[in-house]
């Protein structure tokens, strides 16, 4: 049986409710398991923790429409880690992905590059392995989010909706309605960061055995003091059985061309190189105006006047990140 002393020099960041549930996790003599206040004095005459001050109030900030996780893999919330450098000066930063609901990280790995097809092979990977969320939350940075694309679209979030995810994104400037996955960000920063390995290739080793050990050891007070493997299962929604957006019979439909246009009334017409390769329709509203959608976002309007097509974006749902919603059915998964 492992002892407390070799916890502690094991995990050095964990307090002592997170000890003392790893204590206890299998131990076959329950009654000779330490109390909580046993183990919570002994960590402060040991110089573990430090007492607890009062600390600063906490700011009442407006939260926008986000969405409560009462399942697995019903949002999975995704971030890139500030980088730093290992010894030898490579840079490090990774990409981490997380259950929100079971705190269970799906992938915690460093990037060479944060293109969109670099991301988009690790979301590959992640999907064949766990499955697809139905919601993945994200900040407003790239490569998940534009600032000028029509509903914030990417190539990489595009994808995302045509596999049925919905997108979800925080407040510009307000990483706390993240906060989860900021504080899981903030104990990489303390474990691994503050101590960087030799080499890329070995800090890649350690963050994937630190993501073990958080999954599988880690005890969350929030989880009841289980460990996210405990909690998370695998989503049943496969990305092989993801059926192809049905847009209703009384749209038209268009190919997006890689450069991010349609034809359009004999005449090429720029909607956004993020729904390149893509299929969009078109809702006549009025005899010259026509709704754009992409799946269930509206993401622009097409005017013709004096025989010229003109493009209109959707002002209010680019700028807001919402979504409006047509009625076209939801992706059959």
């Amino acid at each position: 049986m492992v002892s407390l002393m070799e916890l502690h020099e094991q995990h050095g960041d964990w307090g002592p409710k997170k000890l003392l549930a790893r204590l206890t996790r299998g131990n076959r003599h329950p009654d000779k398991v330490p109390s909580l206040a046993t183990v919570a004095r002994l960590a402060r005459r040991l110089g573990w923790t430090e007492p607890k001050g009062r600390g600063r109030p906490r700011r009442s900030i407006p939260v926008g429409p986000l969405t409560d996780a009462g399942q697995p893999n019903a949002v999975w919330t995704v971030d890139f880690k500030g980088w730093w450098r290992t010894k030898d000066g490579r840079r490090c930063e990774p990409l981490s992905i997380r259950d929100l609901h079971s705190r269970y990280i799906l992938c915690l790995r460093p990037m060479a590059r944060r293109s969109t097809e670099a991301v988009r092979q690790v979301f590959v990977e992640v999907f064949e392995r766990y499955g697809l969320p139905e919601i993945i939350r994200t900040d407003n940075g790239s490569p998940f989010a534009s600032l000028t694309g029509p509903c914030g679209l990417t190539r990489l979030s595009a994808w995302w909706r045509s596999l049925g995810i919905k997108l979800e994104r925080i407040m510009p400037g307000h990483p706390e309605q993240n906060g989860g996955h900021e504080r899981m960000h903030g104990d990489i920063a303390r474990e691994i960061e503050s101590r960087p390995s030799a080499t890329a290739a070995e800090e890649t080793e350690r963050l994937e055995y630190w993501r073990i050990v958080f999954n599988v050891e880690r005890p969350h007070e929030a989880l009841g003091m289980k460990v996210p493997g405990d909690v998370y299962r695998c989503s049943m929604r496969r990305p092989e059985s993801v059926k192809p957006y049905a847009y209703p019979p009384g749209l038209a439909r268009r190919r997006v061309r890689r450069d991010g246009c349609i034809q359009f009334q004999g005449r090429n017409v720029y909607l956004s190189e993020a729904l390149g390769k893509m299929e969009v329709g078109l809702e006549r509203l009025e005899e010259n105006r026509w709704r754009v959608w992409y799946c269930d976002l509206a993401v622009s309007e097409l005017e013709q006047t004096d025989g010229r097509t003109l493009r209109r974006t959707v002002a209010a749902t680019a700028a807001a990140g919402e979504t409006n919603c047509n009625p076209c059915p939801d992706n059959k998964v």
